[in-house]
């Protein structure tokens, strides 16, 4: 992208390995938005080798190669949020979609409010029967936006964990930061987790944070059971090491019912794919269950050691989301 004297008002910052299949509906996404003109995007590109360098030469962004031994979800956020030229950074990741064109518009109209640190967003799927119908938007009223401040922290930090985490559940798949904050607050050295966290050192520090699920990226991820074991462990042993507590596994029979009833409500399906999804979410229940289950015995009898270990051999490096059913 060429040089410009003109500062952009938001830098989008974007993640990026072998985008091609999502890339193009977030990047045509984000110059279609009512600010396009007063936006920068920083694609931090890990080594792709699927043509997304290429394809995205076309569109005026800036690539800042990142070496694959080198990602980590946290410190290359931080690198984006340094080489970000804009007031605001939106962070985002290459298979989300805006919803519509006034996205970021609607998020920067919280920081008219100079106490305003941040504003996170809402993920959702669109109703399309290549996707999970569970996981449909399908709202029944409008969203209301909500903040949280502790203007003194300590009223946060004496919380127990658990309720602590009820006020972060904070997304880099769509979030705002004001520049000049996040400069002085970056997301800490983690290969997972470094957004619920950075929303927990934030109302640490007595800022204040904003949810506005008015603010709709489409988002989706075809799980299948060994994403979903990797994925509900890694919630699991992030509540128990970052928020000091333990869910242990309920019994699953309760959930496999419900999801039963709710796919046979679903007017817009013929029984075949009825049972093709009844069959995706029931082994998703069962990978959830078994992810608890290994991961309460250790937390039980072994401690945050057996926790520790357990996680590196069964989950190792977080799981990446696919799009579509892919063996």
């Amino acid at each position: 992208m060429e040089e410009s004297n003109h500062l952009p008002l938001v830098s989008v910052v974007i993640p990026v390995k072998n985008g091609m299949d999502t890339l193009p509906a977030c990047l045509n996404g984000i110059f279609g938005q009512t600010l396009s003109k007063q936006l920068e995007v920083i694609i931090l590109d890990s080594a792709s080798t699927d043509g997304t360098l290429e394809y995205v030469k076309q569109f005026p962004v800036r690539i800042i190669p990142v070496p694959p031994k080198e990602f980590n979800h946290g410190e290359t956020r931080n690198l984006g949020v340094r080489e970000a030229k804009g007031e605001f950074v939106l962070l985002t990741v290459q298979d989300a979609e805006p919803a519509d064109s006034q996205w970021i518009e609607r998020m920067l109209e919280h920081f008219v409010d100079p106490e305003v640190a941040a504003v996170c967003g809402q993920q959702i799927v669109k109703e399309d029967t290549s996707k999970n119908p569970l996981q449909w938007f399908r709202p029944q009223s409008e969203a209301e936006p909500f903040s949280y401040q502790f203007k003194n922290p300590e009223e946060f930090t004496r919380l127990s964990g658990k309720k602590q985490h009820a006020y972060c559940h904070w997304d880099d798949v769509n979030a705002m930061y004001r520049k000049s904050m996040k400069d002085s607050l970056p997301f800490r050295r983690l290969m997972f987790s470094e957004d619920t966290l950075w929303a927990k050192d934030a109302l640490s520090a007595g800022y204040k944070i904003v949810y506005d699920y008015r603010a709709r990226v489409y988002h989706y991820h075809h799980q299948n059971f060994k994403f979903y074991f990797k994925r509900s462990y890694i919630i699991l042993y992030q509540n128990y090491k970052f928020y000091d507590y333990i869910k242990y596994p309920s019994n699953p029979i309760t959930k496999k019912l419900q999801i039963i009833v709710r796919l046979l409500k679903f007017k817009e399906l013929g029984m075949g794919e009825k049972l093709k999804w009844m069959k995706y979410n029931l082994i998703l229940v069962l990978a959830a269950w078994l992810a608890a289950l290994v991961f309460g015995f250790n937390a039980r009898f072994r401690g945050m050691k057996g926790v520790e270990s357990s996680q590196k051999y069964w989950v190792g490096y977080p799981p990446q989301g696919i799009q579509q059913n892919k063996k």
